[in-house]
C-alpha cells in the first residue's frame, strides 16, 4: 500500500503521509496558487502539477526528488486560430464559446505513457486539445490527426464553457492504444499511438438532447472513463446522466440502470485487479449538486454494475455540500486504499476497500485532484 497521497488545491498542493496509523499533511507548495491537477510518474517518480493562474494563464511545474524542488515545464499551445476556424466558429453565435479553441484554458488531465515510452506524457485540455510530449513536459505537440477531425465542430462544453479531455487511459500492454473521455465530445480510441482516431461511444445515451439526438456519440458527456488495468477491456464511466460500462474496449457502452441514491456524478474508480469492482460518489443532479439528502456517500459495486451498496460510515449524513470533482476520488495499487476529496476541503481515506472512512482534514481548500504515490 502507499503510504503517501497528494492533493492538488485551489491554494496550494499538499503532501499527506502515513506515518503509524495516523494520516497527516506533512507538507504545502505553492501556498495560495490554483493547483488544478497532479501527476505522480511511476516511471522516474517525478512530480507534475498544473495551475490555473487566472489572468496570468496556465503553467506546469515538475519535481524529480520527490518534491524538494521545482522547475517550470512548458504547456501545450495551440495552432494558430485561422479565418475560417472563426468562420465555423461563428456559424451558431450561441455556441460561441463552446467553439472557442483558440487558446489554453486549463490542463485537464496528464497521464504517462507506456512503460516502454520513457519521457512520454498525454495531457488533455480545455478546449479539447490532446497534446504529447516526448521530452518529460519540456516541449508539447498537439495531436492534428484529432484536432483536424470534422466533429471536433461538434463538441461543446458541459460544465466548462468549452469542451474539454479530461480522461486518457493507456493501454497497460499497448502503448499504441489509448482511449478518451471528452466532455461534450464522447469517447475516442486510436490504436496505433494517434495516427488515427474512431469515435467510440455507441450506447451511451445523453438525455440533456432532443430524444433524435440523446444517442449521437460524438455529443456524448462523460465525466470520467477510467480503465481496469488487470482487463483494460473493460472501462468504466461517469457520465452526465447516468453510469455505463464497457466490456469491449468501448466498442458498446451498457447504461447500469437502478442505482441509489443516485446515477448522477463526477468521479469514477476502478479496482486495478477486479475489472467488475468501481466506486462512485454521487450527487443529486447536474441543477443541484450537493449529497442526495445531504447525506455524503460512496457507491460501490462488486458485480459489474448489477448491484451497488451505498458506503458511508465515517462520512457526513447530515447538512453536508460536499462535491467530489471527477480527479478527486482515488484508488492505489491494492484496491483496498481509496482516498477522496471534496470541494469544501474535506479528505478522507479508507483502508478497506469503502466499507469504513477517516477524516484527515475538514479544512483543506477545494480539492480538485487527490493520487496516491504509486
Amino acid at each position: 500500500m502507499s503510504d503517501r497521497l497528494y492533493a492538488a488545491t485551489r491554494k496550494g498542493f499538499f503532501t499527506v503521509e502515513r506515518t503509524g496509523n495516523l494520516w497527516d499533511v506533512s507538507k504545502v507548495d505553492f501556498v495560495g496558487e490554483n493547483a488544478t491537477l497532479l501527476l505522480h510518474d511511476p516511471r522516474d517518480a517525478a512530480i507534475y502539477v498544473a495551475f490555473d493562474h487566472g489572468h496570468f494563464g496556465v503553467k506546469l511545474q515538475r519535481s524529480c526528488d520527490g518534491g524538494k524542488s521545482w522547475e517550470e515545464c512548458a504547456v501545450p499551445t495551440y495552432p494558430t486560430f485561422t479565418e475560417e476556424d472563426k468562420r465555423r466558429q461563428g456559424e451558431s453565435p450561441e455556441m460561441g464559446a463552446a467553439r472557442d479553441f483558440s487558446s489554453l484554458k486549463e490542463i485537464w488531465e496528464l497521464t504517462p505513457g507506456g512503460p516502454d515510452e520513457p519521457g512520454v506524457l498525454w495531457a488533455g485540455t480545455i478546449p479539447g486539445g490532446l497534446f504529447r510530449s516526448t521530452d518529460r513536459g519540456n516541449s508539447w505537440e498537439i495531436i492534428r490527426s484529432l484536432w483536424e477531425r470534422e466533429e471536433r465542430w461538434q463538441w461543446f462544453g458541459g460544465g466548462k464553457d468549452s469542451p474539454g479531455i479530461h480522461s486518457v487511459a493507456v493501454h497497460p500492454s499497448n502503448s499504441q492504444h489509448v482511449t478518451l473521455g471528452v466532455s461534450c465530445g464522447g469517447a475516442w480510441v486510436t490504436e496505433d499511438g494517434g495516427e488515427t482516431w474512431n469515435c467510440r461511444a455507441d450506447g451511451m445515451r445523453a438525455e440533456y438532447l432532443p430524444p433524435e439526438e440523446a444517442g449521437n456519440p460524438n455529443v456524448q458527456d462523460p465525466h470520467r472513463l477510467v480503465q481496469c488495468p488487470a482487463n483494460p477491456e473493460t472501462l468504466w464511466v461517469q457520465h452526465h446522466n447516468g453510469i455505463f460500462r464497457s466490456t469491449s474496449g468501448g466498442e458498446l457502452w451498457e447504461e447500469i440502470m437502478d442505482v441509489e441514491p443516485s446515477a448522477f456524478g463526477f468521479a469514477v474508480v476502478v479496482h486495478p485487479r477486479d475489472p467488475d469492482t468501481a466506486w462512485f460518489v454521487p450527487g443529486v443532479k447536474d441543477e443541484c449538486r450537493v449529497p442526495v439528502d445531504g447525506k455524503l456517500v460512496v457507491t460501490r459495486t462488486r458485480d459489474g454494475g448489477k448491484s451497488f451498496e451505498a458506503t458511508g460510515n465515517g462520512l457526513p449524513n447530515r447538512h453536508c455540500y460536499d462535491i467530489v470533482y471527477r480527479h478527486a476520488l482515488d484508488v492505489d495499487g491494492t484496491g483496498e486504499r481509496l482516498a477522496m476529496g471534496s470541494t469544501t476541503g474535506s479528505l478522507w481515506i479508507s483502508e478497506d476497500g469503502g466499507d469504513s472512512w477517516e477524516g484527515i482534514s475538514n479544512h483543506l481548500p477545494p480539492i480538485h485532484c487527490v493520487r496516491f504515490a504509486p
